[in-house]
């Protein structure tokens, strides 16, 4: 007679993978939600997606891209530079600094963008020049008429930047905030002036809590450049209201921004998964393919 296995043994141990009904349940509810939206907008003929082809890669649409763009890139890089100064003056020592930059952020994010955009427009109403020279004296520098200054495209890139200025301040100002103490002190004990400590060793450790909201804002103010149609400038979303006017073929020339809107997110939140991934560097670690698999074995064994 055979000794029985021990209980222990591989021959007695059977393996029951672990089952979930509800997952099961809610990817098949969502496949077919999926599945439902496909089909009614590839089979309903009202989309007209002939004339979404038609009008997709148009001269004057990739025009309005162009402009979109255009005003997203300005926007941020203005945006970022005027930020970065507000951030740092309202962490300086100084109350006039601080209370300056305060008083700008809470300006800015108080008012709507429609609204600052509507006030610069009509910046010309208000003052008929812009100077530069001397309080209280006749001594002028610089002296432009304020009509030839600020034209649609200027006024919509002054708006743009003036108010993700405000915004941006306070996301570099709380990754500035998230840097230990420790590495201030340490920057400080090794003797460097303070804007090396800034711009070398705490700005480059709060970019890593920094990035991630800051593109939420890039990608938001990509977006918003569509505000800038009450400037009548012919941006994206302008340039497919004048062709739907014209046309009467609106929801056609909507989804023609709506996909081209897309495109500008998704390229966007893939720039940001390089980007974050390069400044976490020396924080993420990856385990190598080789010794996984060398862990697997031993603990397999």
């Amino acid at each position: 007679m055979k000794n029985p296995a021990p209980y222990n043994s591989p021959a007695t141990l059977k393996v029951v993978p672990a089952r979930y009904p509800w997952r099961l349940a809610g990817a098949a509810f969502a496949l077919f939600i999926i599945t439902g939206v496909a089909q009614s907008v590839a089979t309903n003929p009202r989309w007209e997606w002939h004339v979404f082809a038609q009008w997709f890669f148009d001269p004057a649409i990739l025009s309005g891209l162009g402009k979109t763009l255009l005003l997203t890139l300005l926007g941020t890089l203005f945006g970022s530079l005027l930020g970065t100064g507000l951030a740092l003056a309202r962490l300086s020592k100084s109350w006039l600094l601080s209370g300056l930059a305060w008083s700008y952020i809470w300006l800015f994010r108080s008012l709507p963008l429609l609204l600052v955009l509507i006030i610069l427009y009509n910046f010309s109403y208000l003052y008929d020049s812009l100077s530069l020279g001397v309080p209280f004296t006749s001594i002028t520098f610089f002296s432009h008429a304020t009509t030839d200054l600020l034209d649609q495209f200027s006024v919509a890139v002054l708006g743009l930047s003036l108010v993700q200025a405000a915004y941006t301040a306070e996301i570099i100002r709380g990754g500035i905030a998230g840097v230990e103490q420790g590495q201030h002190e340490a920057a400080a004990a090794l003797g460097l002036p303070p804007y090396r400590r800034t711009f070398r060793i705490i700005l480059p450790q709060a970019l890593r809590a920094i990035l991630p909201t800051g593109f939420n804002e890039v990608i938001s103010l990509a977006k918003g450049t569509a505000i800038v149609y009450v400037l009548s400038m012919p941006e994206l979303f302008y340039t497919v209201q004048v062709l739907y006017n014209r046309t009467q073929q609106v929801i056609p020339l909507l989804m023609v921004a709506s996909v081209w809107y897309l495109v500008i997110t998704t390229v966007l939140s893939v720039l940001q998964h390089y980007v974050e991934r390069y400044f976490a560097r020396g924080i993420v670690r990856q385990v190598r393919p080789a010794r996984f698999a060398l862990f697997r074995r031993s603990a397999q064994a």
